[in-house]
């Protein structure tokens, strides 16, 4: 198992102990969903890496900001902010994510290891920094670095 696959099994039994249902439920969603990751990468036995537990991680963070959108165009502020509460439970798994200098540090190394120098380009160079970020910085904003940098 894990190092992070041991901390969510630990942090279950402290929301238990503590009693805390939000923590509780959104941790025990996320085992779920590492397992069945797990299960359809390799099998009943497989056991996820860290990059792709990070990356189910970031999944579930997705499905919760795409949620709070939709509730709060329905005007259901209440459960929004319950989405919000399961995605601060979220976020302790992630590494810390890159500042903005960081990723413009970043955006530059990797044109420059390409050689990029239009839009036609965009797809390996965003392959290359994607690599380099490890999932510290969305990818959305690093595509919109890129884009502005080959502009």
């Amino acid at each position: 198992m894990s190092n992070l696959s041991d901390q969510i099994m630990d942090d279950i039994k402290d929301a238990m102990k503590a009693k805390d249902t939000v923590a509780l439920t959104v941790l025990r969603a996320l085992k779920s969903a590492i397992k069945y990751a797990a299960i359809e990468q390799g099998g009943a036995d497989a056991v996820l890496n860290e990059t792709d537990s990070l990356a189910v991680i970031r999944k579930q963070i997705k499905q919760r900001q795409d949620s709070i959108q939709s509730y709060k165009e329905g005007g259901r502020q209440d459960l929004a902010d319950s989405e919000a509460a399961e995605i601060a439970v979220l976020e302790k798994y992630l590494p810390a994510s890159l500042s903005d200098d960081e990723i413009t540090a970043l955006v530059d190394a990797s044109i420059s290891e390409i050689g990029a120098t239009s839009k036609k380009e965009m797809g390996a160079v965003m392959k290359l920094l994607q690599e380099k970020a490890a999932g510290r910085a969305d990818n959305k904003i690093l595509s919109q670095k890129v884009m502005e940098k080959l502009s």
